[in-house]
């Protein structure tokens, strides 16, 4: 199998690269939505929240890109379709480029193979209502969970993309699910809320104690890149 080449953007935004083929996941509020996008020929997004999808902007890339796909969860993708629809005949075609993603689906997207896995976003408390959440598996290898911990049954992962911090999450859950998805490599995901000192102390857990458990931790910046 042909190595890939993920760079990541700010939080939870990555882009792919083989051959190529360009796949982008969670453009985000907090990402740079314009440069990752740039030459993609598709985009999956793994739930609606505004750090994961930057609306606004991707659409406008949807019209820009006519060689664009996005993949969302039913709900989003119908409302994205309704939202790119009321700009008439161009919003039209922009609308069929906007695809629902059923949980435990497979399909190829911009020339990777896809699994998808559903299921809810992180409970962030009893108040804030849950939305659905997509987790994808690119090309058997590589996982971006989106805002879950859920560990798919018989995923098996190479190389997993984490999220140290969030609103729904605490250090020693993040730890656990980096060992029970016992990847050979790990790297950041979910991070533009903690500054650099708290970043490091989070990391520093994950690095310590996914070693242990035989994951390898790298932290990567904005616009760094790997091969995979």
């Amino acid at each position: 199998m042909a190595r890939m080449k993920l760079t990541k953007y700010t939080h939870s935004c990555v882009r792919l690269e083989r051959g190529g083929n360009v796949l982008v996941l969670d453009p985000g509020s907090f990402s740079e939505v314009e440069e990752a996008l740039d030459g993609a020929q598709a985009v999956l997004v793994t739930h609606e929240h505004a750090d994961h999808l930057d609306r606004g902007p991707v659409l406008a890339q949807l019209r820009a890109n006519t060689s664009l796909v996005l993949y969302a969860p039913a709900k989003l993708a119908a409302d994205l379709r309704s939202a790119a629809e009321g700009g008439g005949e161009a919003g039209a075609g922009v609308a069929g480029r906007i695809l629902d993603v059923e949980p435990d689906s497979t399909f190829t997207a911009a020339g990777f193979t896809v699994q998808a896995f559903g299921g809810q976003h992180a409970l962030i408390h009893p108040l804030v209502p849950l939305v659905a959440n997509i987790g994808y598996l690119i090309e058997g290898t590589l996982y971006h969970p989106g805002d879950s911990f859920v560990v798919p049954h018989g995923l098996k992962a190479k190389t997993l993309l984490v999220p140290i911090h969030a609103p729904w999450s605490k250090v020693g859950e993040v730890v656990d699910f980096v060992i029970a998805c016992g990847a050979e490599r790990a790297y950041p995901i979910h991070d533009a809320l903690l500054n650099e000192r708290g970043l490091n102390v989070a990391e520093s857990h994950v690095e310590r104690f996914g070693e242990l458990y035989g994951t390898v931790y790298q932290h990567l910046s904005a616009g760094d890149s790997v091969q995979i």
